[in-house]
């Protein structure tokens, strides 16, 4: 699904400032992502990496001068940006946003996970699916969710620690027309999964250590949100295996090419932002 694009501020349609905050931050991709479209676009943009502390999203939001445009937004904010501007439908289903864009009507908050895990996934010859697992329950795995919704699944099955804490996850899974089930992150689980064409991890790497090649066996591919430490448990099981493999740097630049369309008003091809985190990852495993 092509972006929206929303059209710059008249008075500041010239040098914006956009940045990406979370905590922490200093690890992200998306600096080297948006500078490289910045440059593709010949646009005489800033783009920051700003550490904005739990609970201060708002805050940080609210002090912004007119000269910012727009913020990728990622963990643990993604819940708290929602309040912070007229949400997309993307974002009043699923309750999670990553994109907070100004325009002359007011601020947007937007999603751009959800077509980027789409955009990503197509990259790689996946892009129509039936079953999917999700490993995870939290906001990334409800964008997850709602990606493989997109592509067509009819059903999900949930896979974490805590039903208790999956109950928005499963919730969701409902609403989108999704047959689902909710089953504990251990062994036994990994061993008798049911077979899906797409297994989604939004956990830790470390979180399926010893379950990798179990979980990879069910699965027609694999998509591991994760790109730094790479490569994680399993993506190496998925290699192993002969898996289409997709991982968080696809993700990164899938939905920011979303992103910058918000921001910019215009399009940017995915690999240009995947070429851009390729090489930094490169450069700071030399260092």
């Amino acid at each position: 699904m092509p972006p929206r694009s929303a059209e710059p501020a008249a008075e500041h349609a010239g040098r914006r400032t956009c940045a990406v905050v979370g905590h922490p931050v200093a690890h992200s991709l998306s600096p080297v992502m948006h500078r490289a479209a910045y440059r593709a676009l010949g646009l005489d943009w800033n783009y920051q990496a700003v550490d904005v502390a739990p609970g201060g999203l708002a805050a940080f939001v609210n002090g912004l001068d007119a000269s910012w445009r727009g913020l990728s937004v990622t963990m643990p904010h993604k819940v708290d940006l929602v309040q912070l501007g007229t949400p997309d439908r993307t974002v009043h289903q699923l309750g999670v946003a990553n994109t907070w864009v100004r325009t002359d009507d007011g601020a947007i908050v937007a999603n751009t996970d959800v077509e980027g895990l789409v955009r990503a996934c197509g990259d790689h010859g996946v892009e129509a699916i039936d079953r999917v697992v999700v490993v995870g329950a939290g906001a990334t795995a409800r964008s997850a969710l709602a990606g493989a919704a997109l592509m067509g699944a009819t059903s999900t099955t949930i896979v974490s620690r805590s039903l208790e804490r999956s109950g928005q996850a499963l919730g969701l899974a409902v609403e989108l027309g999704m047959e689902c089930q909710w089953l504990p992150l251990d062994r036994d689980t990994a061993e008798n999964l049911p077979k899906s064409d797409l297994l989604i991890s939004t956990v830790p790497a470390a979180a399926l250590e010893g379950l990798a090649e179990a979980l990879v066996a069910r699965a027609q591919a694999v998509f591991d949100v994760i790109y730094d430490p790479w490569p994680t448990p399993l993506a190496r099981a998925a290699a192993s295996a002969g898996r289409p493999l997709i991982n968080g740097l696809d993700l990164l630049a899938g939905q920011a090419v979303g992103q910058i369309a918000l921001m910019t008003g215009h399009q940017v091809p995915m690999e240009l932002l995947w070429a851009a985190g390729r090489d930094e990852l490169a450069a700071r495993a030399r260092t």
